[in-house]
């Protein structure tokens, strides 16, 4: 009995479980999507709250929908394909080492859509624009080989969010104008790691059992639905020089779901013997806050074909201080701590018309990291980087245009020093890149 009083001593956190359920390691990864609008990505994202002819301002800046006079549908489409590469080894808890590969490439072409519609009124409603977005505002995917020598710490990790807004905007006279919008954010969120059971139960000295002995897996499925806003204003100087602003606020989420664990044969004797439920399925909760995000542009028209833009982003990550895990009866799992830091982001960009149907696009970004060397764990082979950028837009007619624009990321090479929850030690380097490919159509009545 006294092998059942250490092992029922034994929580989730000793075990890797937390390393599963920290939603904030998943989505505070510096993966905030942007790319809801295929004009801002050949500019590198600049200009984003001043757009001239851009419906994505439903949900990038609600006042900057009066610069549409005609009612506009539009569609863009982004394939962002994430490559990076794992140099490195990993030990246990008793300084052995960890079998398994690499882990192959986490990352896999993703298909990010969003569409938008605003509808400029008139009549006794003269001056008030209306419009709706759907798009995606934060996301990640990348899934390692499940016998890799990270798996302690991820295997896959999968979030993904989609937002519905509802935006006005208000024409206040010829220079300013306001508008705000309702979201309605949908996050759904699949994660797993490996479990390394042998060394939790080596470690409570219990015979037959050693690092890497009885390996086995948890996976936590969750999702929730939440409310925030978003609101802005537009002022427009001249003809030539235009400001925006932007904030959009933070959503709350109560995540719930299911902890499906994959427990070996030996171990889960052992743990049946002396009636130890740790491990066992169910349900589970967990409240996640993703973060508000101030956004300011400025526009200036060197001429009637040339104009450039420029953004500063700031996004509160630090609002992601931890995550608290629980049963559905509210029993604690674990606490994972996060440490991370608000970002910033800098984009200058330009289009230059060839002719009255040829635009083409171009900008550069520099855009800080949430996490750092003492945060960083595999689920964010991530570190600051510079956005470089293209595009071109056509107008087919007077109705419809379509765009293009490609976008590079090189990422500062992200080391890894990390402790999982049952002390293994995964020491090594990635280097990634991502490539961005995007096209859209824009059509007015």
């Amino acid at each position: 009995m006294q092998h059942a009083h250490r092992i029922s001593r034994l929580s989730a956190l000793a075990l890797g479980i937390t390393g599963a359920l920290a939603l904030g390691q998943v989505h505070a990864t510096g993966f905030q999507i942007r790319e809801n609008s295929v004009q801002n990505l050949g500019r590198a994202n600049a200009g984003t709250t001043v757009a001239q002819d851009d419906a994505s301002v439903v949900s990038n800046n609600p006042a900057a929908m009066t610069n549409l006079d005609r009612t506009t549908v539009q569609v863009d489409l982004t394939v962002i394909d994430l490559t990076a590469e794992f140099n490195g080894s990993a030990t246990s808890a008793f300084g052995t080492p960890v079998s398994g590969g690499d882990g192959g490439d986490p990352g896999e072409p993703t298909a990010v859509p969003a569409m938008a519609v605003v509808v400029p009124l008139s009549g006794a409603f003269e001056g008030l624009t209306v419009g709706a977005s759907i798009n995606a505002p934060f996301g990640l995917k990348t899934e390692y080989d499940a016998d890799w020598v990270g798996r302690y710490n991820a295997i896959t990790s999968d979030l993904k969010t989609i937002d519905l807004t509802f935006s006005a905007a208000l024409q206040l006279d010829e220079h300013l104008s306001i508008g705000a919008g309702l979201i309605y954010e949908r996050a759904e969120v699949t994660l797993s790691n490996g479990i390394d059971f042998g060394t939790g139960l080596a470690a409570q000295g219990v015979p037959g059992f050693a690092p890497g002995s009885a390996d086995g897996q948890v996976a936590f499925t969750g999702d929730n639905n939440g409310i925030g806003y978003v609101f802005g204003l537009q002022y427009r100087v001249n003809d030539q020089l235009a400001f925006g602003y932007s904030h959009r606020s933070e959503i709350e989420h109560d995540l719930e779901g299911n902890a499906d664990f994959t427990v070996p044969a030996s171990a889960a004797g052992f743990f049946n013997a002396f009636g130890i439920h740790t491990y066992d399925d169910g349900a589970i909760y967990a409240p996640l806050t993703n973060p508000a995000v101030h956004t300011a542009s400025v526009q200036y028209d060197f001429n009637d074909r040339f104009r450039m833009m420029a953004d500063y982003q700031r996004t509160n990550w630090s609002s992601l201080e931890s995550v608290d895990i629980y049963r559905a009866n509210g029993t604690p799992i674990g606490q994972e701590p996060f440490n991370w830091q608000d970002t910033s982001m800098f984009a200058v960009g330009g289009e230059y018309d060839i002719s009255e149907t040829l635009t083409l696009r171009a900008g550069v970004s520099a855009d800080e990291s949430p996490t750092n060397d003492e945060a960083r764990t595999p689920r964010l082979p991530d570190n600051d980087r510079m956005l470089y950028s293209i595009g071109l837009g056509w107008n087919v007619s007077d109705n419809l245009t379509i765009d293009a624009a490609y976008m590079n990321i090189q990422i500062d090479d992200p080391s890894v020093d990390v402790l999982s929850s049952s002390s293994s030690r995964l020491v090594g380097e990635f280097n990634g890149h991502a490539d961005l490919f995007g096209i859209s159509a824009r059509y007015k009545f």
